[in-house]
């Protein structure tokens, strides 16, 4: 099980897709969210992440709360929420997750308070029909009606749908799923409506419903050096194995030429051999208009 993240909603858009079709979907941002500290079983009982989004002024964070960043050297969140993890999927204190730690085709589930309407009548709130609005009824149309019994028992049970405050409960909307994620910008992309108003803060997690997308990174997808997904690493593996097969026959080569190179340095003593030797075969040339002098003399004589 991976850790969820904290988004907030930006709004509703559309994409088109390739084949023409638009698909409209709503616009979640990823606003630095870090992992604050680590629940263990040793210490806490449990295993689970908390993690904190957006940035938040000194002046709005109590004392307690601006040591407990400062311990996790993170700058001051807005919103702090945990999240419970697998013992094999726990991330280092600091790491900043990527808007890639979801797939395009994943299903996910988005959790939030939804907007708040205020106070509400009956027909509102619940969907009640109302009374008549011809014959018989007298300026209360729209009212609630009777709300309990006789005498006996004598009043209203409770969790009675009435009128009251309407909205701003926490929901969650299921099997959400991913359209396109951008990386860069730390945006994700949900098919449909989500709960919560712009500007809203949200949980987005894997879906509980259906498996884990064979393609979404476990423990999770993390920028900058902290980046230790699985598929990741497994192609670092094998392209440091081409490498080292690619340099095993450079390194050989040299070793192969060796012998070629020392070859001219073997035969640089016998090249100068036969300039030591030049001399003295030039001596009995040297010598030989000596020799034939007395001869020309005396052919002269």
């Amino acid at each position: 099980m991976r850790t969820g993240v904290i988004a907030r909603k930006v709004g509703m858009t559309r994409l088109f897709q390739e084949d023409g079709r638009h698909v409209p979907v709503t616009v979640l941002s990823l606003e630095e969210c870090q992992v604050v500290s680590v629940r263990t079983a040793e210490r806490d009982g449990y295993v689970a992440l908390q993690l904190g989004a957006g940035t938040a002024k000194q002046k709005n964070v109590a004392k307690p709360q601006r040591e407990h960043f400062a311990k996790a050297q993170v700058p001051l969140k807005a919103r702090v929420c945990e999240f419970r993890v697998a013992d094999d999927a726990v991330l280092e204190v600091g790491a900043t997750i990527a808007a890639s730690h979801f797939v395009p085709g994943q299903l996910v589930d988005v959790a939030g308070h939804t907007q708040g309407k205020g106070f509400a009548g009956g027909m509102k709130r619940w969907g009640f029909g109302g009374m008549r609005a011809t014959h018989g009824v007298s300026i209360s149309h729209r009212a609630l009606g009777s709300t309990g019994q006789r005498q006996d028992p004598g009043r209203v049970f409770k969790n009675k749908k009435m009128a009251g405050h309407m909205g701003d409960k926490e929901r969650t909307q299921q099997n959400l799923e991913v359209v396109r994620v951008d990386d860069e910008r730390g945006l994700i992309f949900v098919k449909g409506s989500v709960p919560g108003a712009k500007n809203a803060w949200l949980t987005v997690k894997d879906s509980v419903k259906v498996p884990r997308h064979a393609e979404a990174p476990y423990p999770g997808a993390l920028k900058g050096a902290n980046d230790v997904a699985e598929p990741i690493a497994e192609e670092e593996v094998i392209v440091q194995e081409q490498a080292q097969d690619d340099v095993a026959p450079e390194a050989a080569a040299p070793e192969a030429a060796a012998p070629e190179a020392a070859a001219p340095e073997a035969a640089a003593p016998e090249a100068a051999a036969p300039e030591a030797a030049a001399p003295e075969a030039a001596a009995p040339e040297a010598a030989t208009p000596e020799a034939s002098a007395p001869a020309q003399d005396g052919q002269e004589g």
